[in-house]
C-alpha cells in the first residue's frame, strides 16, 4: 500500500525525528523543501518550546512535516535501586562538577497532554509515536483533527495492536537503530534480525503504509528495504554531521573519532534500550538497570557538562550500525546521495 496524500508526493527517503537536540527546524525545513519528509523530536524538550519549533517550519512555508511524541510508559525504578545506582555513577558525574548531587527521581510524562494540544493547535500533518502505544482515543482526536498518525513499532505484535488502534501508517524500526529503541517494553530488548526481514514479516500481518528504520547509512540498503515492502526509508545516523543537525560537537567530533569501534544497546544513560558507541561509561555500566525516565534525569546533568567540556566518555553517544557513513556537509546531499 503506498503511502496516502500528502505524504506520496515526497522522495523515498526520509529522516527520522531525533530527540535531544539533532533535528532542529533548519534540518526539517532543508529536508522538507528538497522533497524529503522530515520530522521535529518533541521529546525531552517543553511543549512551548516544541510550539516554537512549529511555528518556525510552518513560518518558513513547509506544508508538510512530522513531530515525534514520546508516548508516557514510564518503568520505575524504586527508590532504593535510584540509590544505589548514583552510587555507581557518583564519580563520573563529579568528574566536570565536584558538587554534583543526587537529582530527584521523577517519573514524568514530558509533558504530553500539553504537547497532544501543541500538535493539533498548530496543525502539524504528521505526528509519529515512541516507545508505547496511545490510546485510540488519541488516534480518533487525531484523525478527527486531520492530523497523519505514525506509530512506531519494532515487532509483528507490536505492528498488530498499533493496526488495531487506529494508527495510519507505521514506522518499523530495526535492532541496528541509532538512539532509544522504540521497544514498548523497557525490560526487553529489539529483536536482532535485519531490518528488510521485520520490514516482511510486518507486510504479512497489515496493509498500513510502512516506514523502514534502522542501520540504513546506504543506498543499497535502503533499495533492499523498500524490496522487502517498505513504503519509505527513514535516516538518521547518517544525517547527523550534517550542517543542520543540531547534533552537539561533541557527539559529531566521536562518530569519527578513530576510538570509537563498536556500538551497542544500553541503558546506562536513560534506563531504556538505546544503541550507542561504546565509550567508558557504557563500558562501566553494562548491567545498568531499568529505570526510564528516572535514570535519564539522574544522568542529564553529568551528560551535559561532560558536552559542554567536550568529554566523549560521559556522553550518550547515539550511534546506529553504519555510524562510520555519516558525513559532514549539507543534508539535501546527503539525503539525495541515499535515493534508491
Amino acid at each position: 500500500m503506498s503511502l496516502p496524500p500528502p505524504l506520496d508526493t515526497f522522495k523515498r527517503i526520509a529522516v527520522a525525528p531525533m530527540a535531544g537536540g539533532p533535528s532542529t527546524p533548519a534540518l526539517v525545513i532543508a529536508a522538507a523543501n528538497a522533497g524529503h519528509f522530515a520530522q521535529l523530536a518533541g521529546g525531552y524538550k517543553t511543549a512551548a518550546a516544541l510550539e516554537a519549533q512549529i511555528a518556525e517550519v510552518t513560518e518558513a512555508g513547509v506544508q508538510v512535516f512530522g513531530v515525534n511524541l514520546f508516548v508516557p510508559n514510564p518503568h520505575p525504578i524504586d527508590e532504593a535501586g535510584y540509590a544505589a545506582y548514583w552510587e555507581r555513577i557518583r564519580q563520573d558525574a563529579s568528574t566536570h562538577d565536584e558538587t554534583a548531587t543526587m537529582a530527584p527521581r521523577l517519573e514524568d510524562d514530558d509533558e504530553w497532554a500539553e504537547k497532544l494540544d501543541a500538535v493539533i493547535l498548530g496543525r502539524v500533518p504528521a505526528v509519529s509515536f515512541t516507545f508505547g502505544l496511545p490510546s485510540p482515543d488519541v488516534f480518533r482526536r487525531l484523525k478527527t483533527a486531520g492530523v497523519h498518525t505514525i506509530q512506531t513499532v519494532t515487532s509483528v505484535n507490536e505492528a498488530r495492536r498499533a493496526a488495531a488502534a487506529g494508527a495510519d501508517a507505521l514506522t518499523v524500526q530495526g535492532h541496528d537503530a541509532g538512539g532509544h529503541s522504540g521497544v514498548w517494553d523497557a525490560d526487553t530488548l529489539p529483536e536482532n534480525v535485519p531490518l528488510a526481514t521485520l520490514v516482511e514479516r510486518v507486510r504479512t500481518v497489515t496493509d498500513l503504509p510502512l516506514i523502514a528504520s534502522g542501520g540504513i547509512t546506504r543506498r543499497d540498503q535502503a533499495r533492499e528495504v523498500l524490496d522487502a515492502g517498505a513504503d519509505l526509508v527513514a535516516v538518521g545516523t547518517v544525517v547527523l554531521r550534517s550542517d543542520e543537525s543540531g547534533a552537539s560537537a561533541t557527539h559529531k567530533a566521536a562518530l569519527a573519532d578513530e576510538r570509537y569501534s563498536e556500538t551497542t544497546l544500553t541503558r546506562a544513560f536513560t534506563g531504556r534500550p538505546a544503541r550507542a558507541l561504546v565509550n567508558a561509561f557504557v563500558a562501566s555500566h553494562t548491567d545498568a538497570p531499568v529505570g526510564y525516565p528516572a535514570l535519564h534525569h539522574l544522568t542529564r546533568a553529568m551528560r551535559a557538562k561532560a558536552t559542554a567540556a567536550g568529554d566523549s566518555t560521559l556522553v550518550n553517544l547515539w550511534a546506529g550500525e553504519g555510524w562510520r557513513e555519516a558525513k559532514d556537509g549539507p543534508i539535501v546531499t546527503i539525503l539525495d546521495a541515499l535515493e534508491p
